[in-house]
């Protein structure tokens, strides 16, 4: 039996708010191979997820919030938002899947916002993720612009 309780998920947020990146992984997988990948996502507001993909091969990707906001959105080829939700188990929304070869990102809206992940495997870092050419690389000058503007422009606080 695998716990996931409160002490877990402190200690991968408390990682995260270390990282450079704002956010940090910790997986419940044992292997890359493993064809079924599940892992908490730690995630600090305004770190910056590249809008992204997962096709060829073709992967479906779960999102559940344990604590905290998240916003997920998705997008078509060309960067125009087609659907966004604001996952807050507070207010009864709880999850949310996103199809294979649906661009998205997620943005935590809280501190100490943690999601649970579930998403096919393998993972491969080759061809796990088809990062958006419409979107900032992570690291680039303007995540934080782009970050704000998506927020702004689904009016999400």
């Amino acid at each position: 039996m695998i716990l996931i309780d409160n002490l877990l998920l402190d200690r991968v947020s408390d990682q995260a708010k270390s990282s450079p990146r704002g956010r940090k992984n910790y997986n419940f997988h044992k292997a890359p191979a493993d064809t079924l990948q599940r892992l908490l996502n730690a995630i600090e507001p305004l770190s910056y997820v590249q809008p992204h993909k997962h096709e060829n091969p073709d992967k479906r990707e779960v999102f559940f919030a344990l604590r905290g906001r998240i916003a997920v959105i998705e997008f078509d080829d060309q960067g125009s938002v087609t659907g966004h939700t604001v996952l807050d188990p507070l207010k009864g929304i709880f999850g949310v899947e996103v199809a294979e070869r649906t661009f998205h990102t997620i943005i935590a809206l809280e501190k100490d916002t943690v999601a649970y992940e579930v998403k096919d495997g393998p993972y491969s870092p080759v061809d796990d993720k088809h990062f958006a050419i419409w979107a900032p690389k992570e690291g680039e000058d303007g995540c934080t612009v782009y970050t704000r503007r998506l927020m702004e422009q689904l009016n999400i606080e």
